[in-house]
């Protein structure tokens, strides 16, 4: 039996609990996702939530300071509604049960972080997002129309394609009427039946060999939308974080917040060097793609593996209560953060492309709509400010319920969609192909589409991911559907959008470090 549901959530970040609990005051609502719900990139995030806050911060500031950060390619409209929708916002997660850190005297203890001209990072110690995810989940639980189904894996978007109809181009009024997934409990492949989807399905960090988000960020929603035609921005901007720990073998890489660096840490080189002044005037604290180009060249032209950020210099007592699991996990590794620098290297952390959407979170794509990471704003231009895009996700998951729910009544369920049909195909047995083939394009990307590129390494990396795509689509007719298959399709379709956009932008800008094409005047 199908199932059906008025509202489907694919995705259990904060984009997708929050977009589910508005929704369930108008409908029924189905989260699915592809592991646990707790397995989103959410809890991963350490640094804290952006909001105008304090005294003498104020709105035209926090604009201000998302538009340089961004290299002046945010649109200032949408950079407007977030900033200012942002204390509402807050207000909620903590009616919510989040619980923000805070001074003796009741108002917000506030961080601020690189790019920020003013103290407006709402935090809970060095773990936000596990802290934000932990409230909406025990939120949602706890609401009634909402259904949360786990191992449930997105394959396809259901469109006019799968009623035999030919869709060319995102201007062809194409709709979506729900999802192809995967049961991996049952291994059968189930449709999923919706008047309005919502999209939350993260990043693509693991397109990259060292990266901050969990396993599961492969670009899933965004290959989907790609192949039902709809439309994505901007995937050259991939954010590299700065400060992950340096410690080889663990995936995925261990964040060393900014809010280290914004609490007094300093990064130097190994023999004990400080080395940000030369590169910007405002040193530790520079946006994050001058920061990662900074330490991804002074590691090249020094040959080191990492840098060293050095919290020595700082409170040691207050340190380590700002700061309790970052002191944790390194002192687990030998590195006692108050007497030691912290070894760290740059790493893929967050796309400010992904899936278009409009100031209401639609995708090109009918009764589409899109949050998260995994869509593309327009918030963030060229780089992400730091601690904006939790503050994201909650401002447009609200306006995406919104506006979903007043339109609701006028959408049906579509008939007569066809069961998912594998006739002809056996189980793959080659699974090392897969394995592999994933290894290579981490590699493909890591080497060449990574903090700096060129023409030459662009060419080298497109012509090579071809031929694992031509061997992957082939593969991918003739089998069973698993989940590591359908991860790396969509992970080389991914990749394939970062490079085809990085090739077509002919200036550097912002988190797109081209060598053969001129910086941004």
């Amino acid at each position: 039996m199908d199932r059906t549901t008025d509202f489907l959530v694919v995705g259990s970040g904060v984009a997708g609990l929050c977009f589910a609990l508005k929704a369930a005051e108008k409908g029924s609502v189905l989260i699915v996702t592809k592991a646990s719900v707790t397995d989103a990139n959410t809890k991963f995030a350490q640094g804290g939530i952006a909001s105008v806050t304090g005294e003498g911060d104020t709105f035209e500031k926090h604009i201000h300071d998302t538009m340089v950060a961004g290299d002046f390619l945010s649109k200032e409209n949408i950079v407007k509604i977030v900033v200012e929708e942002a204390p509402d916002r807050i207000k909620e997660l903590v009616q919510w049960g989040t619980e923000f850190d805070r001074k003796s005297d009741g108002s917000f203890d506030l961080h601020k972080e690189g790019g920020h001209s003013d103290f407006r990072i709402l935090h809970h110690k060095d773990n936000t997002g596990f802290e934000v995810e932990r409230a909406l989940v025990e939120r949602v639980k706890a609401t009634p129309n909402i259904t949360m189904v786990d191992h449930f894996y997105a394959m396809e978007l259901i469109t006019q394609h799968y009623l035999g109809k030919t869709v060319t181009k995102y201007d062809d009024d194409i709709e979506c009427y729900g999802i192809y997934a995967l049961n991996t409990k049952t291994g059968k492949v189930e449709k999923i039946l919706s008047k309005i989807t919502y999209l939350a399905t993260g990043g693509i960090g693991n397109i990259y060999q060292v990266t901050t988000n969990p396993p599961i960020a492969t670009g899933d929603g965004i290959a989907m939308v790609h192949r039902a035609k709809g439309v994505v921005d901007n995937m050259e901007f991939v954010q590299f974080h700065p400060t992950s720990l340096y410690h080889p073998g663990e995936r995925p890489s261990y964040l060393i917040t900014e809010a280290m660096r914004g609490f007094g840490a300093i990064l130097k080189t190994q023999d004990g060097k400080t080395f940000m002044e030369k590169y910007d005037e405002r040193g530790c604290l520079a946006p994050r793609d001058i920061v990662a180009r900074a330490i991804d060249n002074e590691m090249k032209i020094r040959g080191d593996e990492y840098v060293y950020l050095d919290a020595t210099v700082t409170d040691h007592e207050e340190l380590k209560k700002h700061f309790p699991n970052i002191y944790e996990k390194c002192l687990s590794i030998g590195i006692d953060i108050t007497k030691q620098p912290i070894p760290v290297v740059p790493a893929a952390h967050y796309l400010c492309g992904g899936i278009r959407v409009d100031e209401f979170g639609r995708t090109t794509i009918h009764n589409l709509y899109a949050g998260g990471e995994t869509a593309c704003t327009g918030l963030h231009g060229a780089n992400r400010l730091a601690s904006n895009s939790l503050l994201e996700a909650l401002v447009f998951a609200h306006r995406s319920a919104m506006h979903s729910a007043n339109i609701l009544s006028g959408i049906k369920f579509c008939e007569n969609i066809p069961a998912w049909n594998d006739d002809g195909t056996t189980m793959n047995e080659e699974n090392i192909l897969i394995t592999q083939s994933f290894k290579e394009l981490q590699q493909i990307m890591t080497y060449y589409v990574g903090i700096v590129r060129s023409n030459e390494r662009m060419k080298r990396a497109f012509d090579r991911l071809q031929i694992l795509y031509n061997e992957t689509e082939d593969l991918y007719r003739r089998s069973k559907i698993t989940v590591p298959l359908c991860e790396l399709r969509n992970a080389l379709v991914t990749a394939y959008l970062v490079i085809k956009m990085a090739r077509r932008r002919r200036e550097s800008i912002g988190l797109h470090y081209n060598i053969d094409t001129p910086k941004k005047k």
